[in-house]
């Protein structure tokens, strides 16, 4: 199928869509790690390393662990920086029949509504990506509609052991159930790594849309990444758009990607230099205050904080070590944050600046809006 491109359009099928933002994903091309650029002995689902980027492991009996790390290890002569390494750290030859491992990224309502799912106009969608594996066989990769409960699942075949190939699969459009316009997750891209026989032992239906089976989500040939402390799989160059065939991999400018991912997730840690000034505070009385810190970019919903490390506050030529940083109040815009210390070291209305104890990037706030 022959792709026109003209400026920001694409005509193809007869329709035009969308060439600049045509990416429905974030970070597809793994250039930011704001988390940690490598997470080890991974047990449980959760955002572990690359934006935007959520990997599963459950299941299996609870053995399976991962390293989850940025790589440069990357195509040859294909313009990518990075790609996502996953690690088999402890393995799992025989999975529990609930047992799965998947790599998936989440999407808004609203900024699906484009494809039009659910309608007589529905468009199909191509997924597109560069993988590398020491094993080889068959992989399942699957759309799933959370507002509809449907999804559709098809395969692609690793053919080449620790080679970089290019991968593309067409998911056929949906008439039946459309995508709420909200900031909730409507659409789901999952890489399926490993699963159990709850996934697997169905009737699997290659590229159809269709209600929720569990059993008939994953092919039966599935390989399992966790079967030996061998394996890895290392993926880069992600593009899910509208329309029956892959187009070139849009790369953004960094500024972009880091401002869509930071309205999921906003990190800000300690320089090297150990001069990184978190916000200012004023004291409420003799042991706590309280300061506003905004948000580079208005965040998905109010987000949730995590803390790590110790912080300081310097007031009037006196520097005080916290005894916490808390969320007081907050919204997507930016969030008032309380401080506390022992004793009753403040003044009521005394101003200072709050910043991590020492030079360590383990001191950090997190602000998490992720779907």
């Amino acid at each position: 199928m022959s792709t026109l491109k003209v400026d920001n359009i694409q005509k193809q099928d007869g329709a035009i869509y969308q060439f600049q933002n045509k990416n429905l994903l974030i970070n597809g091309g793994m250039n930011l790690f704001q988390r940690s650029t490598s997470a080890t002995g991974i047990s449980s689902g959760g955002y572990h390393a690359p934006d935007r980027w959520y990997l599963n492991n459950a299941g299996g009996g609870g053995t399976m662990r991962f390293t989850m790390a940025r790589s440069t290890t990357v195509p040859s002569g294909e313009g990518h920086g990075y790609s996502m390494k996953l690690d088999t750290t402890t393995a799992d030859t025989g999975l529990s029949t609930d047992g799965e491992v998947v790599f998936l990224q989440r999407i808004e309502g609203q900024n699906l509504q484009r494809i039009k799912k659910g309608t007589s106009s529905a468009d199909k969608l191509t997924a597109s990506f560069w993988v590398k594996s020491n094993k080889t066989g068959t992989f399942t990769i699957e759309l799933y509609d959370n507002d509809n409960t449907r999804q559709n699942s098809t395969t692609y075949t690793i053919s080449s052991a620790d080679t970089w190939e290019q991968k593309s699969v067409t998911f056929n459009a949906d008439t039946t159930g459309t995508l709420g316009n909200d900031n909730n997750t409507s659409l789901q891209l999952i890489f399926w790594l490993a699963s159990g026989t709850n996934f697997n032992s169905g009737s699997f239906t290659d590229n159809a849309w269709a209600s929720v089976t569990a059993a008939n989500r994953v092919h039966s040939s599935q390989v399992n990444i966790a079967d030996s402390t061998d394996n890895e799989w290392l993926i880069t160059g992600i593009q899910l758009e509208q329309g029956s065939a892959a187009t070139d991999f849009e790369f953004e400018p960094h500024d972009a990607t880091v401002q869509k991912c930071q309205r999921y997730c906003f990190k800000i840690d300690s320089d090297l230099n150990g001069n990184t000034q978190f916000f200012a505070a004023t004291a409420w009385d003799a042991d706590e205050g309280y300061g506003i810190l905004p948000f580079p970019t208005p965040m998905r919903a109010v987000p949730t904080l995590t803390t790590n490390g110790t912080f300081q506050v310097s007031t009037a030529g006196t520097t005080t070590t916290l005894t916490g940083v808390t969320m007081n109040q907050g919204n997507p815009l930016n969030s008032t944050l309380k401080i506390a210390a022992s004793g009753t070291p403040f003044t009521a209305g005394q101003t200072g600046t709050v910043a991590p104890v020492g030079a360590s990037t383990s001191n950090y706030l997190i602000f998490d809006a992720e779907l």
